[in-house]
């Protein structure tokens, strides 16, 4: 059993988050710079040299931090800061609060670190920030930093079936690109891990392979109903290890319950992006045909329109920054990237 379902949302939440119900920031909008801000914390983890498991971490919190404070209030980047910061401690990986500041300020405005006087008054200004955040941070938490990922998952699912590396890759990049996403909290890492693989192997599988509904039913339309599921030998199709393994029920994943939308959400994080100007796994992932979900509502829209729209009021990317953080004053980082890292 997971330790932090006490941190599981319903779907429905999305649409009620304090950005949405008190600050009336759309919710594309708060997606949009939700996925900015864990790309800002993991381009600052990975700069810092941390683990991956502390940019997870760090991420989780940054999601759960949203779902009771409003990106109006405090923003995303100094969140993400401060997620990083305390994860330096809790995951034992500790980093100076000063070096973290100082690399903060370089990827805010995107120069070299070296670049970043350690005794400036932006990095005075960044160090204030990171903690006054921290403590908001901390109650928000309400210090439970318990947190599990679906990496770990997929560590164990790799190991009990030896998939094409293929498969294992895109899987593993899908796994990061879900914490860009809020299904952190919605869903149990057991259902994040199994969608992500579902979507690789559907992806080297290629498009002519079984669809996503077939991938996911609970039953193979070949089992018998008599034999126990514990007796079941392992189905010889590939396509259903995902199910068998984690043992899924129709109140995982089934088509009639909400958790297969963990698909529907990656599908469509995916179509949001600049197709034109993506590489790598993003094009083909958005190309996957989703899983019928007859009352499911988009909840993204397209990355350019969003971004076109957020910077239309401002006058320049400090307008932004001043306008949505009480926390500090900095500018704001470059606009989401044209395609996707995967650090």
């Amino acid at each position: 059993m997971e330790n932090d379902s006490q941190w599981l949302f319903p779907l429905d939440a999305l649409r009620s988050t304090p950005s949405v119900s008190t600050s009336n920031i759309p919710l594309a909008k708060e997606l949009y710079d939700r996925a900015r801000g864990v790309e800002f914390l993991f381009r600052l983890g990975t700069s810092l040299g941390l683990p991956s498991s502390a940019n997870f971490t760090a991420a989780t919190w940054f999601h759960r931090f949203y779902m009771r404070y409003s990106l109006e209030d405090y923003h995303r980047q100094d969140v993400a800061a401060s997620c990083i910061f305390l994860a330096t401690k809790t995951e034992e990986c500790g980093r100076k609060l000063r070096d973290v500041a100082r690399v903060c300020q370089s990827k805010i405005k995107n120069i070299e670190v070296s670049h970043i006087a350690s005794d400036s008054p932006e990095v005075e200004q960044q160090q204030t920030a990171i903690l006054l955040t921290e403590e908001v941070l901390l109650e928000a938490l309400c210090f439970d930093f318990v947190t599990s990922s679906p990496h770990a998952e997929l560590v164990d699912l790799f190991s009990a079936h030896q998939a094409d590396t293929t498969v294992q890759d895109y899987a593993w990049s899908i796994a990061h690109d879900s914490y860009r996403t809020p299904l952190c909290v919605l869903f149990p890492t057991r259902i994040i891990a199994g969608a992500c693989y579902v979507l690789a192997q559907r992806m080297s599988d290629g498009p002519h392979s079984a669809s996503l509904d077939a991938r996911i039913s609970v039953s193979s339309p070949s089992d018998s109903l008599p034999t126990p599921p514990s007796h079941k030998p392992a189905s010889p199709d590939a396509t259903r290890f995902v199910i068998e393994y984690f043992s899924f029920s129709e109140s995982d994943i089934g088509l009639s319950n909400p958790s297969s939308d963990a698909l529907q959400i990656l599908l469509d994080f995916y179509s949001a992006q600049d197709l034109e100007s993506s590489s790598g796994h993003v094009g083909p992932l958005a190309a996957i045909p989703p899983p019928s979900r007859p009352h499911y509502t988009t909840l993204y829209q397209p990355w350019p329109e969003v971004g076109r729209s957020a910077l239309a009021p401002q006058s320049n990317g400090e307008g932004e920054r001043a306008c949505c953080s009480r926390t500090s004053s900095a500018q704001v980082e470059p606009r989401w990237p044209a395609r996707i890292l995967a650090p």
